[in-house]
């Protein structure tokens, strides 16, 4: 069977969801998007997505920011989301990429009066970085945008070319990933993730106004750590050497999930070894996102 996406109100064959090359958001960037995973459970035999509301949420919220006017609901996408997995027939780990883009074909630069339009596909996706053992990172030479220039608590398509600078540099140079500072010197967060640290037993993570994606992870793990582990989760300013003298280390996201990082800037992240808390709050968040843990069923919406 082959595999459907969703275009300009219906769903299509896959190799069909085609939009022109004239196409604003092709043009400018102009365009906000979400990562959304579904788990595979074998044991029920049931496909969960994972905080699929909160992720629509967002969504609507980046297009707030961006001028973009959906003849949708939170409810509506939700529907769709769910119709386009059936139509799939998807009994695996996949990936949702919903789009909102500006689909006219004007040229300039502008927001206003150019049409919007929503997409959405879906992919097989395991892995995005491996979480079996720890990333060898380095704090990246690129400065992440700040708010006031493109901002980050919406997640806009064209503000990833910051990103894909800093990970290219990252690789090029022999590590797995990079750490943005902000424009004032202070950690942010990684490439297409959040960051925390564990230091003297707390869990500590940037603030949302250090320029950082306001991550669905990020919530679902301080929630995590202070309600399953009884950790102290503090959201603050880290500074760049702190993460030179770190116990522990770890990203996390939707693509990443919980990533454990070995190594930063060629220093050992506490015995370069995935730390206790990290392998905790991993093995936890694997048993929730599969709707294992009862308490956390809620944050799963079956498709089948």
């Amino acid at each position: 069977m082959g595999r459907y996406a969703y275009l300009q109100g219906q769903f299509v064959p896959m190799e069909d969801a085609k939009i022109s090359i004239q196409t604003h958001a092709f043009m400018y960037g102009t365009a906000c998007f979400e990562g959304i995973r579904a788990y595979w459970n074998a044991d029920d035999q049931q496909l969960y997505v994972f905080r699929l509301t909160e992720h629509y949420e967002r969504l609507l919220n980046s297009c707030k920011i961006l001028r973009i006017k959906l003849p949708h609901t939170v409810e509506d996408l939700n529907r769709i989301s769910l119709d386009l997995l059936r139509k799939n027939n998807e009994r695996e780990d996949v990936y949702l990429r919903p789009i909102a883009y500006k689909c006219g074909h004007q040229i300039g630069p502008i927001l206003a009066g150019v049409p919007d339009d929503f997409l959405l596909f879906v992919i097989p996706m395991g892995a995005y970085l491996d979480v079996s053992k720890g990333l060898k990172v380095c704090v990246s030479s690129w400065t992440h945008l700040s708010d006031n220039m493109v901002p980050m608590r919406a997640k806009i398509n064209g503000a990833y070319i910051n990103a894909a600078l800093a990970r290219t540099e990252a690789y090029d140079n022999g590590y797995d990933e990079a750490i943005f500072l902000t424009r004032d010197g202070k950690v942010s967060e990684g490439t297409a993730e959040n960051l925390f640290i564990v230091r003297h037993g707390q869990l500590i993570t940037t603030p949302v106004t250090a320029d950082i994606l306001e991550g669905i992870t990020r919530s679902t793990i301080i929630e995590l750590a202070r309600e399953e582990l009884g950790l102290t989760v503090v959201e603050r300013t880290i500074d760049r050497t702190e993460l030179y003298v770190a116990d522990e280390a770890f990203f996390v996201g939707t693509g990443a999930q919980v990533s454990p990082i070995a190594e930063i800037d060629r220093r050992p992240v506490g015995d370069g070894k995935i730390g206790p808390i990290t392998r905790r709050l991993q093995e936890l968040y694997f048993d929730v996102v599969r709707g294992k843990v009862a308490k956390y069923k809620h944050w799963c919406t079956p498709v089948y």
